[in-house]
């Protein structure tokens, strides 16, 4: 890098922060804070999604799988989180945005005190939270790989510079920031994208690259599955991302309930899901033709896309594709980071002993400065577990994401999403805590446990493990009951059909609970303070 490649990604940072600083202004409270006061663009929404789906891990550990088995990458990655969130834009997107709208809440588990009861609740916060921590840690540490690559620096500072950033303006933004910054990051993420592809097709000889490449490259580039990337790891693949896409993360069950209803959460989901089947081919060309133009020096071939940029781009435009590489882990990281926030502030801190008086009375400016406390904290400790992303415990950055992420999402999504649907009303508590506890037993079982299980094995048999156990417990012990059916009657659509504008007619204008509608809600809601939600609901 030199000064004008500097200079592209000094401005980039000083952008993001001045956003930060912008939406500032647009946040009052907790509402605004964590669920955008449910006045966001289902467009912005669909782009934040998308942005927000994906980090620094595409250019270093996809970027090694593409190097190594060539469009395998994008047939088992992209695809079927594309797939599984149009799945999910059906399933889920309306009934997310209902939490909010109808019941009112700023976390996405709030309401599962209701639909289950507190343990329950505790149980998936907790689990959640630390789970993202380590998943957050592996995207700084794969930002940090490509920053060391560029300019020299140790992990340790790359990490400290880029959770410093983010960490400035989502804390002072909150998901305003967040979704603003994602699109500002899709921007340059689309000029730096099709600059390289540009840069790839004229090395190898023009546009007829794109189908005359494949003659040059191994045989096995151009197979859909290769090496430990089956079709059964495919379908395992699609099963899991159908969860973690929908919401099952929460970061993007966010961008559902931030929009003004649930038919532009339904059209967030579609667009996200068009960007994910359409973009990433953009993306993953150069990483395909990687062999005929770079050779990795890294075994895992997880440096060959920072080794392709510094070959084929000029300064300032070397620059701005790093600012592309620093976009995809900066929207992942902070939302994940003002999702832990919301997870924080309004699940665990009120039920914790000593706290949960005080955090079950805390003012609009009490509840925004722990919210941003929080979200200081959870970046503070994911950029700490990032220092050992490479240690024996987590192997690489390509383990944690595939492996942890991928076995550990379904314990804690699988009675968070299917908890809304009332095919599964009769799944109670015990449903939700054994299957949550088994799923997790599952994951450490295939993974440490057991020697010589295979990849497709280790990352479907939680998921798996957890959705069978819940059904079925739910089948043999029925919980429903009269205060759980009416959680479930609010966040569904009315028997008229009515189901595009948040309105629908049983709840009133304003979306409240009916005067007939179960008490348990209406008991928690009456319990925390107004949120934004509340008062942009009755404007």
């Amino acid at each position: 890098m030199n000064s004008l490649d500097w200079a592209v990604l000094i401005g980039y940072f000083g952008v993001m922060v001045a956003i930060g600083v912008w939406s500032h202004k647009r946040v009052d409270d907790v509402g605004d804070f964590f669920t955008a006061g449910g006045r966001m663009p289902w467009w912005l929404s669909g782009i934040s999604h998308h942005m927000s789906g994906y980090s620094a891990v595409m250019f270093t550990g996809y970027a090694g799988i593409a190097y190594q088995y060539g469009i395998t990458s994008y047939v088992t990655w992209s695809f079927p989180i594309a797939i599984g969130i149009a799945i999910g834009a059906r399933l889920f997107a309306g009934r997310l945005n209902r939490l909010r709208s109808r019941l009112h809440v700023a976390s996405p588990l709030e309401y599962l005190k209701s639909r289950y009861n507190l343990p329950t609740q505790q149980a998936l916060a907790w689990s959640g939270v630390l789970l993202k921590i380590v998943d957050v840690g592996a995207k700084w540490a794969a930002i940090a790989t490509l920053l060391s690559v560029f300019t020299g620096l140790t992990l340790n500072q790359g990490i400290l510079i880029t959770g410093a950033v983010t960490g400035v303006y989502c804390t002072v933004g909150g998901l305003w920031a967040d979704a603003l910054t994602e699109l500002g990051q899709f921007v340059i993420q689309l000029l730096a994208g099709v600059a390289m592809l540009v840069a790839v097709l004229a090395e190898l000889g023009g546009v007829s690259a794109l189908w005359t490449v494949w003659d040059r490259l191994p045989d096995s580039h151009a197979h859909p599955t290769v090496g430990p990337y089956t079709l059964t790891f495919l379908l395992a693949y699609l099963f899991i991302k159908t969860f973690e896409y929908s919401g099952g993360m929460w970061n993007q069950a966010q961008r559902y309930m931030a929009t003004r209803s649930a038919h532009e959460a339904r059209r967030s989901a579609r667009l996200s899901a068009v960007l994910w089947f359409v973009w990433p081919t953009v993306l993953f060309f150069p990483m395909w033709a990687a062999p005929l133009l770079v050779k990795a020096e890294k075994p895992d071939a997880s440096d060959s896309y920072a080794l392709l940029t510094e070959h084929l781009l000029p300064h300032g435009l070397l620059g701005l594709v790093i600012v592309g590489f620093f976009s995809h882990t900066m929207a992942m990281c902070s939302s994940d980071a003002n999702a832990i926030s919301a997870v924080f502030t309004r699940d665990i801190a009120p039920a914790l002993p000593k706290l949960g008086a005080r955090a079950r009375s805390w003012s609009h400016r009490a509840g925004l400065l722990a919210a941003r406390l929080s979200t200081v904290a959870f970046l503070a400790l994911s950029m700490a577990v990032a220092t050992q992303v490479n240690s024996p415990t987590f192997k690489d950055i390509i383990t944690v994401v595939i492996k942890w992420v991928a076995g550990l999402v379904g314990p804690v999504s699988i009675p968070f999403l299917l908890g809304m649907v009332p095919r599964f009303r009769r799944s109670g508590p015990t449903a939700a805590l054994v299957s949550w506890a088994a799923g997790l037993f599952a994951f450490w079982l295939t993974n440490y446990g057991l020697t010589g299980v295979q990849l497709q094995v280790q990352i479907v048999a939680p998921v798996a493990t957890s959705l069978v156990l819940y059904v079925l417990i739910g089948r043999l012990k029925p919980e429903d009951t009269p205060e759980r059916d009416a959680v479930l009657a609010r966040i569904n659509p009315d028997d008229g059909g009515g189901d595009g504008d948040g309105t629908d007619g049983a709840y009133g204008e304003d979306g409240a609970y009916g005067e007939d509608g179960g008490g348990a809600g209406r008991a928690d809601a009456a319990a925390r303070p107004p949120t934004s939600c509340n008062r942009s609901a009755r404007r």
